[in-house]
């Protein structure tokens, strides 16, 4: 037997003592007899008995930070996307062969025992996804930080389609519990609504208030192949009063628990439906209870340490992902003012150090912002911070812009235009110092627009910080057939140092080369056409082109026009069906958030039309249209490592930076995508001739909108496109209900094509056309595949996660 490649800083692990702590955690932890365990109890064994190797490096790892009083990045985000551990952690620590091999030598299957672990369902799109990437990060380079996040007791949803439409059920992540967490019942913090405000003098002080206990739970993050590690803390809502034991006595029961309830729904569900009044304040209940506990450990972390904060600023930074996490400042503010007696001035001062955000859209309907009366009823202290920060700034604006009101109008915390709301975003740019975009168009576009009246301010507050993502898990575990031929052309270290594949180059015109990519692609389809049989019941020819969008389901996102190729596509073959056409796979995944009517009929369009196409006969294997429901972490490394092409369509100027276009060309995957986000920076990076852009670029949307967009110029003008849309008005994907689509039909020619479809349609298509037509050399489609390949490197969060630290957090390896 030989060792893991990967166990550079492990001692070898025996086999025989991997199956002994397998078989003595499934009887003194989980608690069965082996001969009446089952898939999950073994799962769990397996689990327990590498988590207990992993907790020795987690110790040292934290006594050495401690030790060191290292500088700590905190990093708050409302979704950690983490995927199914078991994988990523035997990967992480170099014992993946061992493990599989002890657990044959006990009759039991690896891979059947990673299928049994549920995915968390702690996220629902890229925003978690890259907050787990960075953590990896973190942890592998050996950097100080910790993940806080809340422990949902439920996800977003479980999307079964039924009838074609998306149905939601609950998504019950936590049935058979989490082996990995450490639930830590002694560490936990008040966290307080509403009441009311008391002034005495200069003191403040917030009365009367509604409480519930924050529990936290802790979570090992391990690096790879190293001993250091780092912790992702999520925080689970407890009542203050269990019970009321005189209305149980009463045999009121409901009314007995209903203060246990009402509290513990802050954590029940990841991003409750927000269409209600009720929804949204529980979601704003929901952040708050986040930054509460969050800031609370922070504090009570740091004293322990120093005795003092007057060094918080030397000591931690705190990184906002996204707005979400936003009250954490007023929270920070008010803890140092009301409970430790800082003057006003000396607390911003540190607040200014400390915090940092990073902005992940330019959409104004997806910029949080919150009624002052909602913020004022349940977190009256807050909004009054709020409003001395608003001072504070306008007051420092007045100075250097004597005179103009509107400037100050724009620039105020507090938008008086729309109902009096607090604006999330502003508040994170005046208190931070620094904001980063997430991609280099969007951080331009981010000063040059959203944020532009602060860069005249602040000019040396905003930078760009281009995602990664972690190669471990999205190259390493998800694609082996593919890091085997790596690994036996430029060796095995491009997991810790991904620019090593730019040692690909030499290799890409060597016929073997080429034949053996192409036979770890194939291999990669042919899993996910199992999978699709055995679920969906359609039956794909793995040598076929697999077409594939996967993605939030969102109008920006354009599934859409997608589904318009589709179905251009299919009027083609019908109208020649003995063209020399290439076979296509379409391959579609995402949610649609609940309250979300338009994404949910484009789900249903998809289905519809997917419908009809395999089930004509005419069309055979020509087309096919595949809708996998339940989009998740797990099926994206099934999906990824099988895609030929990857569909990046958004309209140019919406997608912040985007990470599946990363991943997917990390995998061998073409892109067809618009210039927007970091497809720009993928196109500089493969070169032009390896990438397929289409469509108007950001300046020409802001062109045609403000000249006056007409979508049914376009409509009008192009026959194919006339056609197709007609097709979807009139029934002729929904027979039963010809007027299903009347209104997306409007929307799109009537009613302003607010995404610029119509626009892009024709440009989409002839690329598309190109996209077949080169899919036919199929040497010629792998040796780009491999371009793209070979100039990943950029694209690591290694990279991204170096550049946060270097040049925002201030912080530096902890050494071990």
């Amino acid at each position: 037997m030989t060792s893991s490649p990967f166990s550079y800083n492990s001692p070898v692990v025996s086999i025989e003592a991997l199956k002994h702590s397998i078989a003595y955690k499934l009887m003194f932890t989980v608690g069965k007899d082996p001969s009446v365990a089952n898939q999950h109890d073994w799962l769990n064994a397996t689990l327990f008995a590498v988590r207990d190797r992993m907790v020795e490096r987690w110790l040292r790892s934290t006594r050495a930070q401690f030790s060191q009083d290292v500088r700590q990045v905190y990093y708050l985000s409302m979704e950690f996307l983490v995927g199914r551990t078991l994988s990523n952690a035997l990967l992480a620590m170099g014992i993946y062969d061992e493990i599989k091999q002890a657990l044959d030598e006990m009759g039991l299957s690896l891979d059947e025992l990673l299928v049994e672990e549920t995915d968390p369902g702690l996220g629902n799109g890229g925003l978690g996804r890259l907050a787990a990437c960075f953590l990896d990060s973190l942890a592998t380079m050996a950097l100080p930080g910790r993940g806080y996040g809340i422990r949902y007791e439920y996800g977003m949803f479980k999307q079964n389609i039924v009838n074609g439409q998306q149905a939601e059920s609950p998504d019950n992540w936590l049935e058979y519990g989490n082996a990995w967490e450490f639930p830590r019942h002694n560490t936990r913090y008040k966290v307080r609504f509403g009441g009311r405000i008391q002034q005495e003098g200069n003191k403040t002080s917030w009365l009367e208030t509604e409480e519930i206990i924050a529990q936290a739970y802790d979570q090992i993050i391990p690096g790879f192949d190293t001993n250091a590690t780092n912790t992702l803390r999520l925080w689970s809502a407890r009542a203050s009063n269990e019970i009321n034991l005189g209305k149980f006595n009463q045999g009121d029961y409901f009314a007995a628990v209903e203060d246990k309830n009402h509290s513990e729904n802050v954590s029940r569900v990841l991003y409750p439906d927000d269409s209600t009044y009720s929804g949204r304040e529980l979601r704003l209940r929901q952040e708050y209870f986040l930054v509460s506990a969050t800031i609370q450990d922070i504090f009570h972390r740091h004293w322990q340490t120093h005795h003092t904060l007057d060094n918080l600023a030397d000591k931690i930074a705190i990184h906002l992902n996204d707005t979400h996490p936003v009250l954490s400042i007023p929270e920070f503010m008010r803890i140092l003012i009301d409970e430790h007696d800082y003057a006003w001035e000396d607390a911003w001062d540190i607040v200014v150090q400390v915090f940092s955000y990073t902005n992940h859209t330019l959409m104004s309907e997806a910029l949080e912002t919150w009624p002052v009366d909602m913020l004022g009823k349940i977190l009256p202290r807050h909004l009054q911070i709020i409003f001395q920060i608003n001072d504070h700034f306008l007051k420092l604006l007045q100075a250097q812009y004597p005179g103009d009101n509107e400037l100050l109008a724009r620039a105020s915390i507090i938008d008086e235009t729309n109902g009096r709301r607090v604006r999330m975003a502003w508040l994170a740019v005046i208190a931070c110092h620094k904001v980063n975009g997430v991609s280099a168009l969007h951080s331009e576009l981010m000063v040059q627009s959203l944020f532009a009246d602060f860069a005249h301010v602040f000019p040396n507050r905003f930078c760009n910080k281009t995602n990664g993502v972690t190669p471990r898990r999205w190259l390493a575990l998800a694609n082996k057939p593919l890091s085997a031929v790596l690994d036996e052309n430029i060796g095995q270290m491009w997991r810790t140092n991904l620019s090593q594949l730019s040692e690909l180059t030499p290799h890409i015109d060597f016929p073997k080369f080429i034949a053996d990519v192409r036979a770890a692609k194939l291999e990669n389809k042919k899993q996910l056409a199992l999978y699709i049989a055995q679920e969906l019941n359609v039956v794909l020819d793995p040598h076929a082109l697999f077409d594939v969008q996967i993605k939030r389901i969102h109008e920006y996102k354009r599934q859409l026009l997608n589904v318009l190729h589709v179905i251009t596509h299919y009027n083609r073959i019908l109208k020649n069906p003995d063209a020399n056409w290439t076979p296509r796979v379409k391959i579609f995944a995402g949610k649609a958030a609940s309250a979300y009517y338009a994404a949910k009929q484009i789900i249903h369009l998809i289905n519809d039309v997917a419908k009809v196409i395999n089930e004509d006969p005419r069309v055979k294997n020509k087309l096919k249209v595949v809708f996998i429901p339940n989009y998740s972490v797990s099926l994206a490394q099934l999906i990824i490592p099988a895609a030929d092409l990857s569909e990046q369509i958004s309209l140019a100027g919406t997608e912040a930076s985007g990470t599946s276009n990363m991943k997917f060309a990390l995998n061998g995957a073409l892109t067809i995508g618009t210039l927007d986000g970091a497809n720009i920076e993928i196109q500089e990076h493969v070169g032009e001739e390896n990438i397929f852009i289409f469509g108007n670029t950001a300046e020409q949307v802001e062109e045609l909108r403000r000249k006056g967009y007409n979508p049914r110029q376009y409509y009008e003008q192009d026959e194919e496109l006339r056609e197709v849309l007609n097709q979807i008005a009139t029934g002729a994907f929904s027979p039963g209900d010809p007027k299903r689509y009347t209104s997306l039909f409007d929307s799109l020619v009537n009613f302003g094509d607010h995404y610029q479809l119509l626009a892009d349609y024709r440009s989409y298509i002839d690329t598309q056309d190109k996209v077949d037509e080169l899919y036919q050399d199929k040497d010629e489609w792998t040796r780009r595949a491999m371009i793209n390949v070979a100039n990943m490197g950029y694209f690591s969060s290694d990279r991204t996660i170096q550049e946060y630290a270097d040049e925002i957090w201030g912080i530096e390896s902890v050494k071990l």
